[in-house]
């Protein structure tokens, strides 16, 4: 049978999402793009917010029409079921599955009772590291995410995941380390370490963090060229994990730390362990002692209790950090966290006011720091073409996938894609990109 996948929201999920389509590839079924051709669809959901809850119902639905035609089962897991599955079950009868994360490890059982219910009802053995190794990747090479943990146990007062995903879970470090070299012997360069909390890694297996002796690990592993870790919460940062940045060629001087605000009130409010003092301390301590880092961070404007003055705050912070990169959200209230029940919610005007005055100044900012890098000489990793065929497309250091700014070079020159290239900045492009010419 040929089956189609849909993967919503983060890379977290995405690699969920890969682990089931290595598992229909090892059973012989023919993996399609295209839902017109599909027998099986998959639609691996997300939950974290109202506009991706919005998203996946949509998509369930769009996805439902093609059973008029030639899909015969609809299968629908992630985020959104874990949270919903009885209402989703009375609401969209259209759905021939659902399946929560607290099922995964029966997942393969119940697709192949579904499809054929003459199948003797037998619970194949689970085996974690082999699903990680068998998973199709499905990020373009040779760039991959590395799954180092599952769940969280921050429980910031805004954030459904410990509810959705549950506590922090470590994957052991012999395992991770088997991965990345089984990725490397496919031919992935660029390895991205994804998980709730990166710096907490190891805590709950081994008694105190191990993110920096993780990454020493996998810096040995020769082929290996990038080394990224994506979501590293700032009250964890130490001096240890800055130095291994610095000595390493490999890490990638790329730090992705979600603030998601400046205003200690604020800060107490959404139950994160980070104040004022210590982020600032920490920005200066990163930029003091890599000072080619690239910083990466998040904000949520909105939340409950924000005044104009914690705002106003906020928007200083950002005016005075200048960050190279910035995304901000919306608060979104979400059900069963302590945040939905605070007092004060921001309407949605004001929310909205401040977003978009918040990432116009990003947007300058952004700018303003993209011209600093006129005239400079980067290692460009190759990953495309624009569509008429001008244009090599990459990534820099300074840039992760799906979420940062491209380098755009000039075609001049055949069968680049998945090769690190020498490049020299030029021109910006609409803000946020750059363009360049190989050297």
């Amino acid at each position: 049978m040929k089956v189609g996948f849909i993967s919503l929201g983060c890379s977290k999920n995405l690699i969920d999402t890969e682990i089931l389509i290595g598992k229909f590839k090892k059973k012989k079924y023919e993996i399609v793009n295209n839902p017109n051709e599909a027998e099986i669809i998959v639609i691996n959901t997300c939950g974290f917010i109202q506009s991706a809850k919005e998203e996946a119902i949509n998509t369930i639905l769009e996805m439902a029409q093609y059973k008029e035609s030639k899909c015969k089962y609809l299968v629908v897991m992630g985020c959104l079921v874990e949270r919903y599955k009885d209402e989703l079950e009375k609401s969209l009868p259209e759905v021939d599955l659902f399946i929560k994360f607290s099922e995964y490890d029966k997942l393969w059982n119940k697709i192949e009772n579904l499809i054929d219910n003459s199948k003797e009802n037998y619970l194949e053995e689970y085996n974690k590291l082999e699903n990680y190794v068998q998973r199709t990747i499905t990020t373009s090479k040779p760039t991959a995410y590395l799954r180092i943990a599952e769940g969280c146990s921050n429980r910031c007062t805004y954030c459904a995941i410990p509810y959705i995903r549950g506590p922090y879970v470590s994957r052991k470090i012999e395992d991770i380390i088997d991965e990345a070299k089984h990725l490397s012997k496919e031919g992935y360069k660029e390895i991205i370490l994804i998980a709730q909390d990166t710096t907490k890694y190891g805590i709950d297996i081994y008694g105190k963090p191990k993110l920096v002796d993780l990454l020493r690990e996998l810096c040995k592993i020769q082929d290996i060229k990038w080394i990224r870790f994506l979501y590293a919460y700032p009250e964890t940062i130490t001096d240890e994990l800055i130095q291994v940045v610095k000595e390493n060629e490999k890490i990638c001087k790329y730090f992705d730390i979600p603030l998601q605000h400046i205003s200690n009130p604020i800060l107490k409010k959404m139950n994160r362990k980070s104040d004022e003092k210590g982020i600032k301390k920490l920005i200066e301590k990163i930029k003091t002692s890599i000072p080619e880092s690239v910083i990466r961070t998040t904000f949520i404007v909105g939340f409950p209790g924000e005044t104009n003055e914690d705002f106003e705050k906020l928007y200083n912070f950002v005016k005075d950090a200048k960050f190279d990169k910035m995304g901000v959200f919306k608060y979104s209230k979400e059900d069963g966290t302590p945040a939905e029940k605070l007092p004060n919610q921001i309407n949605g005007n004001t929310k909205n006011s401040r977003y978009n005055k918040i990432m116009k100044l990003q947007n300058e900012i952004s700018k303003e720091n993209l011209k600093t890098k006129i005239g400079k000489e980067y290692e460009v990793l190759i990953e495309n073409k624009t569509f008429d065929n001008k244009y090599y497309v990459g990534r820099s250091y300074m840039d992760c996938p799906e979420i940062d700014g491209l380098i755009y070079i000039l075609n001049e020159k055949e069968n680049l894609i998945g090769q690190f290239v020498k490049c020299k900045i030029t021109q910006i492009k609409d803000n946020y990109d750059l363009i360049g010419e190989i050297v």
